[in-house]
């Protein structure tokens, strides 16, 4: 039998946008096939046995992504050792890497070593940073140039690999990340939830991800005493957690806006769900920095899922999310004054908040719902073995 080995860092219970977007698509291969090679997590030991997927957990966090540092050396020659390891006992004859590097250096490597052919995804965001370095760069020039196939999040991420490590045009493909349109679903305004929450019936901006600069909470933090002139009791709830959490606290109690935004932390699905249903839209104010990019931005799709509108930044592949103009609107957001104007309009127009939302539903159900994904995935994994 023919069996996949994924090898990925981010998986869950760790929260990301590509974890939760490998856990969804391999979830639904068959699972007899399918081998996954994660990250270590707390929490894996309760998560794990309740998937119907094997779950191998390794330790493929690196300080060094390179090869010239002895830290680098001695993490790569682990992280075959673990893998192979699991190739052998799994008879595992085709090998899916989570990003370009540090997982597709890891399956060129045993491409070369051991004949196996692989699979790499590309976000965007390792571009990006890969061409900070030129040793990580020429990494990734090799990583994609002996991959059987190139999978992108989207057509912007394709542009940025082809432009900048032009590799065969004809062994790229674009997979957008979806959503479980039957998981994440619209549901009435419930001021039980809402108090639960500690919303009450405040107007609520919702952003869900990892506190990094790229992913703009600075600029909406910025843009709130404009917004609220407009809506003295808005409140800004911020779910996730990352390195940013010390300076956007700082930030919030520069600006006395402690009354007005809201820190979650990160928060198990169920809840984040319901922060999904009973916001008032949703905002993305992501923007490029110092070419760290938002390669697609799943937390968008999720949000209209649940039936809401959607703000994201014009930077990466955040238009591919929506409709824009429709469900969602894309902007500049490397400034609070444009943040705040789309946001305070879309306030100001309940009617607009509806129209916008349902719109949003229509185009995930339509487009970006996970059963539709999982048949395109098993099509390009099988033209990969050709």
């Amino acid at each position: 039998m023919s069996r996949t080995i994924l090898i990925s860092e981010i998986f869950p219970p760790i929260h990301g946008g590509s974890g939760r977007w490998f856990y969804e698509l391999y979830s639904r291969l068959s699972p007899d096939a399918i081998i996954i090679a994660a990250g270590t997590a707390p929490k894996a030991s309760e998560f794990d046995p309740g998937q119907n997927l094997r779950i191998y957990r390794l330790d493929l966090s690196s300080p060094s992504w390179g090869i010239k540092s002895l830290r680098g050396i001695r993490f790569y020659l682990r992280t075959l050792n673990s893998v192979k390891t699991i190739l052998d006992r799994e008879k595992v004859n085709f090998i899916h890497c989570g990003r370009c590097i540090p997982e597709g250096l890891v399956g060129c490597l045993l491409k070369w070593l051991y004949g196996i052919p692989y699979i790499c995804y590309v976000h965007g965001e390792e571009l990006e940073f890969s061409s900070l370095s030129r040793e990580l760069s020429l990494l990734v020039r090799m990583t994609t140039r002996n991959a059987n196939l190139l999978i992108c999040n989207s057509e912007n991420t394709r542009g940025l690999l082809i432009t900048a490590f032009k590799p065969d045009r004809q062994k790229t493909a674009v997979l957008h990340p979806g959503v479980d349109a039957h998981k994440f679903i619209p549901a009435p305004y419930d001021i039980g939830v809402r108090r639960e929450l500690g919303w009450h019936h405040r107007p609520v901006i919702l952003t869900v991800g990892r506190l990094q600069q790229r992913k703009g909470h600075d600029m909406l933090i910025k843009a709130l005493p404009q917004i609220i002139q407009a809506h003295a009791d808005v409140l800004y709830a911020i779910v996730g957690d990352g390195e940013e959490r010390e300076s956007l606290e700082k930030l919030v109690g520069a600006h006395q806006l402690e009354a007005h935004v809201m820190f979650m932390s990160e928060i198990e699905d169920t809840k984040m769900i319901q922060c999904y249903q009973q916001c008032t839209l949703f905002v993305l104010p992501n923007r490029a920095v110092n070419k760290d990019i938002e390669g697609f931005g799943m937390v968008l799709v999720e949000a209209q899922s649940c039936g809401k509108p959607v703000i994201a930044g014009d930077s990466g592949g955040t238009a591919e999310t929506m409709r824009v103009g429709e469900s969602g609107y894309v902007i500049d957001c490397t400034k609070p004054e444009p943040l705040a104007a789309a946001i305070i309009g879309i306030l100001n127009n309940p009617g607009l908040v509806k129209e916008m939302g349902n719109a949003a539903r229509a185009h995930i159900v339509n487009h970006l719902d996970w059963k539709a994904h999982a048949s395109k995935a098993s099509q390009l994994f099988e033209s990969a073995k050709m």
